[in-house]
């Protein structure tokens, strides 16, 4: 993640790619600040030489002035005048209500029941704390409302201590049942309890140990299933809310938990607020009220930032992006380092239950201007679900996109072995996106222009929420989508191991192999680096063979804050350690404050 006026980043990156070729190549990961500092050393240089000539020239005429001269500079060093104190950083201050623009709403946010997206991720992180964290710096996780978390030598069981003296919003207290209460609920859900079900035991999933000490007990063993209470099976709510919920869902929409705000109103597709909880056991947040405020069109929201309507969103929009940097009143959080833009395909449904369909349309998409026409060249290429600094990259893999002569033959294959599925030499299908949005009418209808010489397409605009459903019960035949943005990539095995498929699925495309799953399983359970960066490097080969997914681009987030919005990024664990500031669009919002 990094914090910049775009444009300036790029020129700067430009610089220094020309005057790394003018020495020979080479890469330069510096900002534009280095970039700046390189061109006055140069400049310093050029003006060093050109006054040693002189001084030589002069050196053998007048040798006696040369000794005075020498000695001005000290003379005049002692009588300049100190450089100036830089000025303190302006102290945070209360009150205010934040109003923040979200790309669409979502159907509840109870993190035992609810698809959260982005946007309700980021809601659900103002009233609920998290078990764990992501930090920076090995083990890369640290505890939140735990106090400790250890693994048994088998790495089967994990014990997690919580801290004491925190209660939820309506006065119950936060315990080691509480957390049983949440794991049961969340194992028992038919969407959610798929990211839990697949990974314990039928009985004896925990084990309560005292009032405060619970014990996860695992099917297989995993050196990094903290990691996994980060996100939304780490949110914790009230027993007593999740209990009058199932009797009551409508309650869904009026989330408890011990976070930093509480509930406060909710208009689904309108305005949900939260206001300052004066008894966190925290501390304090600053705002007094934040409210959200969906608006699918990325465009618009923009401009309701520009406009002064907002005080902040993310996007991943990069005309959007592009707007607000060249504005020059708003801070830019830019981060691709998380989840992969790319189209989705169901492997269990007909056309693309066949690898030759699934081939022809991978070679058919036109990626190059996807990311020309839709993210103007501003976004990084991806093959694969790492970016190329990660250790996990593979370098040997090139997804075949753009070969629509490769297309061709595959598709009159097909239709002669399945001509109920074709009409006029064409295979027939169905692409679905979340809506509505102008960006996603664009890109259906550039991707369209290169599918329909080998494809009839008929398009499905949905709400996201309806949409993220439909994709679950494997009612698609292709999807826009975005995934893959765990930190600890083995997390996102929810989304490609055989046993997460089932009548609703995580593994979206539907797609079972064995011999994936056991790299994947190699990668988590060891935190030796030398066997994950070989078991990952092989399932990305596995992933880019199978033909599953389109990758188009590192999805490039911004958070983006007008200037009188402070201390996003100031959270820190209880005990005061780092952690990650922003994940795939959202953040915590307890450390910000509005300036007066």
């Amino acid at each position: 993640m990094y914090k910049s006026k775009f444009m300036k980043l790029l020129v700067a990156l430009v610089t220094i790619a020309m005057f790394a070729t003018a020495c020979g190549g080479g890469d330069d990961d510096s900002s534009s600040s280095s970039s700046d500092s390189s061109s006055s050393s140069s400049e310093a240089t050029e003006s060093s030489s050109e006054s040693s000539s002189a001084s030589e020239e002069e050196a053998e005429e007048e040798a006696p002035e040369e000794e005075a001269e020498e000695e001005a500079p000290e003379e005049e060093a002692e009588e300049e005048a100190p450089e100036p104190e830089p000025e303190p950083e302006p102290e945070p201050v209360s009150g205010g209500v934040l109003r923040w623009g979200l790309e669409a709403d979502v159907d509840g946010i109870n993190p035992t029941a609810s698809a959260l997206s982005a946007p309700g991720l980021t809601m659900a992180q103002m009233v609920f704390d998290s078990l764990i964290v992501y930090t920076d710096s090995a083990p890369f996780w640290a505890c939140f409302l735990c106090e400790s978390m250890t693994a048994s030598e088998d790495l089967r069981t994990w014990t997690m201590t919580l801290r004491s003296g925190i209660s939820f919003h309506d006065g119950s207290p936060l315990n080691a049942a509480a957390i049983q209460v949440n794991f049961e609920a969340q194992r028992g859900d038919p969407l959610v309890g798929l990211a839990v079900k697949p990974f314990y035991p039928a009985e004896n999933a925990t084990t309560l140990v005292d009032d405060l000490t619970i014990s996860f007990n695992l099917s297989d063993p995993d050196a990094w299933f903290p990691t996994s209470l980060t996100g939304q099976l780490g949110y914790v709510a009230s027993p007593t809310w999740l209990t009058a919920a199932l009797e009551d869902p409508t309650l869904d929409q009026q989330p408890v938990g011990t976070g930093p705000f509480v509930f406060a109103s909710r208009n689904e597709d309108s305005i949900t607020r939260f206001e300052r909880n004066e008894a966190w056991w925290n501390g304090s947040a600053y705002l007094d009220a934040i409210e959200f405020l969906p608006v699918t069109d990325p465009a618009t929201r923009t401009s309701l930032l520009l406009e002064g309507e907002l005080d902040g969103l993310a996007t991943t929009d990069v005309e959007s992006i592009l707007r607000m940097v060249d504005d020059g009143n708003i801070e830019n959080y830019l981060d691709d380092s998380g989840e992969e833009s790319f189209a989705l395909i169901n492997s269990a449904k007909a056309p693309f239950d066949d690898i030759r369909a699934r081939q022809a349309i991978t070679h058919a998409t036109p990626r190059e201007n996807y990311n020309l026409l839709i993210n103007l060249g501003e976004t990084r290429t991806a093959d694969q679900v790492f970016t190329p600094e990660s250790p996990y990259y593979n370098p040997d893999i090139v997804q075949l996109t753009d070969r629509p002569d490769l297309a061709g033959p595959l598709v009159e294959s097909y239709c002669a072995d399945n001509p109920d599925n074709c009409s006029d030499g064409k295979i027939n299908m169905e692409y679905q996106f979340s809506g509505p949005s102008v960006v996603g009418t664009r890109i259906s209808e550039l991707l369209v222009e290169g599918w329909e010489p080998f494809f009839n397409v008929t398009i499905d605009e949905l709400p996201q929420d309806t949409h993220i459903q439909q994709v679950a019960i494997g009612l698609y035949n292709i999807s826009g989508w975005r995934q893959f943005g765990q930190r600890e990539f083995t997390r996102d095995k929810v989304w490609l191991l055989c046993r997460t498929v089932g009548g609703i699925s995580l593994n979206w495309p539907r797609f079972c192999d064995d011999d994936r799953d056991q790299l994947i399983f190699t990668a988590e359970q060891t935190t030796d680096e030398s066997v994950r960066v070989e078991a990952l490097q092989e399932l990305s080969n596995m992933i880019n063979e199978e033909y599953l997914y389109i990758f188009y681009n590192h999805t490039l987030w911004d958070m983006a804050l007008s200037n009188d919005v402070n201390g996003l990024c100031d959270k820190t664990t209880p005990d005061g350690g780092e952690i990650i500031c922003i994940t795939n669009g959202r953040t915590w919002f307890d450390t910000v404050w509005l300036s007066e």
